[in-house]
């Protein structure tokens, strides 16, 4: 398998020429099988556009590259097209990849490859709120509909913008929205998202945006992107609007949602491909960082959908680069 990966690497140069947008969204709905794979088109990213195959998406700032996702394209071109960028961008970091482009960037070129979250993926054929271990989402939408909550899929409302600024003032990052890992509350390109809203007195008190996930021209998942509630209500917005959509989904065919990054859930044990002390360094952060991030809050929350858990890692070339990680915080407006 080793074997293989690296020979992917073994191609002709290609010429990277740019797409037109309906170009890539083409490649978006055949290949965009990652959970960032839809956020690739947010505002100010970078592309490298392989024909053919598909293409990378990345931001720059300080002179420091950072690419989002794996690559859009088909999988087994992943070190076709890998090669080729890391030809022009030799120091680019990668951020949120799968364990197949860890694969290739440590064989062929050395990087390290460190688990930076995990992800879960829901199979909503099997989907239920039955059981033991799913009491708090029963409990969250007994308590909504106690309230009078309602939901409701539409494209948008008159109170998302009052909402979601009342839902960052009582967030540990207050100053402005994060970029690059969360794309945009409002995006260009919208086609195929989903937004849920959940009412109380015909008043919209929290929702839900969920982005597609292709493979081969049809969606197979949808993803909750962006999420927000209004502060003086509590009682399980969130829960009771994943619900619904994700009944939604499920009447519709889709066979999966996905919940998205869960940011510094890792794994105990260390990979050979990645950084020991780096590892050592997140899990701190983890345990300790909670003034910065809500990072087990979250973790608690999606952890009861009871989703089928899968790692997620960064890719670097230095086995600490704070440097990188400095400018990633400064590029995504954490800092």
């Amino acid at each position: 398998m080793s074997e293989q990966i690296f020979a992917l690497g073994q191609t002709k140069e290609l010429e990277s020429t740019a797409f037109t947008f309906a170009e890539r969204v083409s490649y978006l709905k055949q290949f965009g099988a990652h959970s960032q794979s839809f956020s690739t088109l947010q505002e100010g990213m970078q592309y490298f556009d392989a024909p053919g195959l598909g293409y990378v998406a990345y931001m720059r700032k300080w002179g420091c590259t950072f690419v989002l996702s794996d690559p859009v394209c088909a999988p087994e071109n992943f070190g076709e097209i890998l090669e080729q960028f890391h030809k022009r961008y030799p120091n680019a970091s990668y951020i949120q990849v799968s364990k197949a482009v860890v694969d290739f960037m440590h064989l062929r070129f050395g990087l390290y490859g460190t688990q930076c979250g995990s992800e879960s993926r829901i199979d909503l054929g099997k989907w239920s709120l039955s059981g033991k271990k799913k009491q708090i989402l029963r409990t969250a939408l007994n308590q909504a509909e106690k309230c009078g909550i309602t939901v409701q899929e539409r494209y948008s409302d008159d109170h998302t913008r009052e909402i979601s600024e009342a839902w960052i003032r009582t967030r540990k990052c207050k100053s402005n929205e994060i970029r690059f890992l969360i794309r945009p509350m409002e995006m260009e390109y919208s086609e195929n998202e989903r937004r849920f809203y959940a009412y109380q007195d015909g008043k919209a008190v929290g929702f839900v945006y969920f982005d597609p996930i292709y493979r081969n021209n049809e969606i197979i998942s949808y993803v909750p992107n962006i999420s927000r509630a209004n502060a003086d209500f509590r009682q399980g917005v969130f829960y009771t609007l994943m619900a619904h959509a994700m009944e939604a989904f499920k009447a519709e065919g889709v066979p999966y949602l996905d919940l998205g990054l869960i940011p510094l859930s890792l794994d105990s044990t260390t990979e050979h491909q990645e950084s020991p002390l780096l590892k050592r360094i997140l899990h701190g952060l983890y345990n300790r960082g909670n003034s910065i991030y809500n990072f087990k809050g979250l973790e608690f929350t999606k952890s009861r959908f009871r989703g089928d858990n899968f790692k997620t890692y960064c890719c670097h070339k230095r086995g600490i680069p704070v440097w990188e990680f400095l400018v990633m915080f400064k590029l995504t407006q954490v800092l």
